[in-house]
């Protein structure tokens, strides 16, 4: 690949601020990407003195291309004009050869991204009209809040992490995990991983007036499982469930000594235990919210 013998500035027009490199810097950024650059820059462009490079987007972003560097190439600027929002398979029909080595590295547009991009800023832009203080801050800011002070990584304590923390305390405390289970399913046979049947599911999901996922209290007086236990039942056809509680499964619990407290709503609530690290870097300042 030859090379511009006088280095022209690379432009990026619709980069804020803009970013300047020179040609040869800019394609031996992209060529060590693994990116293809168009032959005809080079070719072109290297006869040429002080003609600007621009970094185009393969993809159009109005097509749901992204800024991605495998979705970016140099062009020129009438090169650039006039390729504009068209696919680049239009734009290089008549060069085959050119269009497989352009399209080689080019990946799928993230689509679904983009669109929670958009609607992340969307809200963000929402809020900030309330007149409601409003802090974002990147993935990266908050891991380094958990490292300095010392906590695990759970999805409560992340969320006590995010933006400027200058301290944070009482945060060793449960969560209410909240997880969606979906309300069963329609099959009733059970199968192996060869797809074979191994059990058979009784036609009613409610038996003696239970469902699996239904919040129930057991109070029992005698037997190994005498107590008070609260938690997610999974019914049983002979009467006997199992109730899942924060220190472990009950099993075997006659329907009799059950009574419901919460119905099957397709979600599964549990509380987790306090975390377990600790941390001497802990100071005095912003407290975590409480989390009953």
């Amino acid at each position: 690949m030859r090379q511009p013998s006088v280095k022209p500035t690379v432009i990026v027009p619709d980069a804020a601020p803009l970013i300047h490199l020179a040609a040869d810097d800019a394609l031996s950024v992209l060529d060590s990407m693994g990116r293809v650059v168009v032959p005809d820059i080079v070719e072109l462009e290297a006869s040429k003195v002080d003609v600007p490079l621009q970094i185009d987007h393969i993809v159009a972003r109005s097509r749901g291309g992204s800024n991605r560097e495998s979705n970016l190439t140099l062009a020129c600027e009438p090169c650039n004009q006039d390729k504009g929002a068209r696919p680049i398979e239009e734009f290089l029909a008549g060069r085959p050869a050119v269009l497989a080595r352009v399209t080689a590295t080019v990946r799928r547009p993230m689509k679904d991204a983009a669109a929670a991009n958009a609607t992340r800023w969307a809200l963000i832009n929402r809020l900030k009209t309330t007149g409601l203080p409003v802090e974002t801050a990147s993935g990266g800011r908050t891991k380094w809040n958990r490292s300095r002070f010392g906590i695990p990584k759970t999805h409560a304590l992340d969320a006590a992490c995010v933006g400027e923390v200058t301290a944070l305390s009482g945060w060793d405390r449960r969560s209410l995990s909240i997880k969606a289970t979906g309300r069963g399913a329609y099959c009733r046979t059970r199968v192996d991983k060869f797809g074979f049947p191994r059990g058979y599911l009784t036609r009613s999901k409610r038996i003696k007036n239970f469902q699996t996922g239904d919040i129930v209290q057991a109070v029992l007086t005698a037997g190994v499982h005498a107590g008070t236990w609260i938690g997610r039942v999974a019914v049983r056809a002979t009467g006997k469930f199992n109730i899942q509680t924060d220190s472990g499964i009950r099993q075997g619990i006659g329907w009799k000594f059950c009574r419901v407290i919460q119905r099957a709503d397709g979600y599964a609530y549990t509380s987790n235990k306090k975390a377990s690290a600790s941390s001497p870097f802990l100071k005095a300042g912003v407290s975590a919210p409480r989390l009953r």
